[in-house]
């Protein structure tokens, strides 16, 4: 009897392993001048002391304000359903400088949200004139929460950093599953590597080898 149990218990234990390799921690990270799409007046600008020596941005001066065009898209291939977060590597010179409009289709509507100035999709940017890690949050008018986007399905997913004030600054966006941290620390950012950048140009944000593809019409469709 007790070397059935035994190995019950070594099956119990291998499922339990295989069950959360399947759903392990993911960390993407991506650069924001390798974006599948920038639309001015989003360009990207060098800077030595960013990640790769490039950023994006729409130019000003940072006292001015007054942006509400242009962006940058990313295809972002998640390999599993899961609930996310983001992280931007950032720079915010002062109040008129710190806040992008973000969304991250299918988890978010299809909407464009620098016409409609929805304040569930702007991210009030944490302030420093140095690159800084920052999470993605809601900057709505009771206050600024941390955002979490839920997947239903792996594959490809759209994600939209918009121009809401000029001069406010992003050098690379940290994709992770880790929701519950509130700090970078905490979340284990990370600037990209070679690697990365390498995958990302491909264009995808993680290596797909092996899975099914996942088209971007085909995912929208779920969704609708």
């Amino acid at each position: 009897m007790k070397y059935g149990i035994t190995l019950t218990l070594m099956i119990l234990g291998l499922f339990l392993c295989g069950s959360a390799g399947l759903h392990a921690e993911v960390q993407i990270a991506l650069e924001a001048e390798l974006a599948n799409e920038i639309v001015e007046p989003m360009i990207i600008a060098d800077d030595k002391n960013a990640s790769d020596g490039k950023f994006i941005w729409m130019e000003g001066a940072a006292a001015t304000g007054g942006g509400g065009r242009g962006y940058a898209e990313f295809i972002v291939n998640i390999p599993q359903p899961d609930t996310y977060a983001l992280w931007g590597h950032v720079i915010a010179w002062d109040g008129n400088s710190d806040s992008f409009w973000v969304t991250w289709q299918p988890a978010d509507p299809d909407e464009d949200a620098q016409a409609t100035q929805n304040t569930e999709f702007r991210w009030g940017v944490a302030q420093g004139a140095a690159w800084h890690w920052d999470r993605i949050n809601h900057w709505l008018d009771g206050g600024t929460f941390d955002r979490e986007w839920k997947f239903k399905d792996a594959g490809e997913t759209v994600l939209r950093i918009g121009v809401r004030e000029d001069a406010t600054m992003i050098d690379a966006i940290f994709v992770t599953t880790n929701v519950k941290a509130t700090v970078a620390d905490q979340a284990d950012v990370r600037l990209p590597t070679d690697k990365d950048r390498k995958i990302q140009v491909e264009g995808l944000a993680v290596d797909a080898k092996g899975k099914a593809a996942t088209t971007w019409g085909s995912l929208k469709k779920a969704y609708q």
